[in-house]
């Protein structure tokens, strides 16, 4: 299976990082830093996913970094209150 078979799910795949956007703004507005770094690490991997599908090298590695660093905050966090 190749990463081009889910082309087709590429829509409805913006419109959940959509709702997960959505969802890590009102996290951040309302201080929930856990709940922002897990709602925005899908919405990352998602970005990743269609900036390959459509070799947007900016958006891929922007994206990339920024997966990168909520892996590391949510890893940090749950050393530190846990």
């Amino acid at each position: 299976m190749n990463l081009m078979s889910f082309a087709a799910y590429e829509q409805p795949m913006k419109w959940v990082a959509f709702v997960l956007g959505l969802g890590s703004t009102i996290c951040v507005v309302q201080g929930w830093q856990l709940g922002a770094m897990v709602l925005s690490l899908p919405f990352c991997l998602i970005w990743i996913y269609c900036a390959w599908l459509r070799t947007e090298p900016q958006l891929k590695y922007i994206n990339i970094l920024f997966a990168v660093l909520y892996v590391y905050g949510i890893g940090r966090y749950l050393i530190l209150h846990v």
